[in-house]
């Protein structure tokens, strides 16, 4: 079945053809949308109000410790050695 075109080229919007073929589109757009939307709540950690993790709560403080515990390695003198040697 050959869709039928404008002067231009484009697709003629008054045919059935392509008013089908929108329609399809938008369903599958729905879907596509309805689906993405269940997976993005991976995490459950509680933000603050400008989107920061708030370190009063139990998973906020062990990022936290993490992150504090992270960065006193960072200026070790095995760290510090290997930047000297890079």
């Amino acid at each position: 079945m050959a869709v039928k075109t404008t002067a231009s080229g484009k697709m003629d919007k008054r045919t059935k053809e392509y008013k089908e073929l929108k329609a399809r589109l938008a369903k599958a757009r729905a879907a596509k949308a309805k689906s993405t939307t269940k997976k993005k709540q991976t995490s459950t950690l509680k933000k603050t109000a400008s989107g920061k993790v708030d370190k009063r709560t139990k998973e906020g403080k062990a990022i936290a410790e993490r992150m504090a515990k992270a960065r006193k390695a960072k200026n070790s003198l095995a760290n510090r050695l290997k930047r000297l040697f890079r």
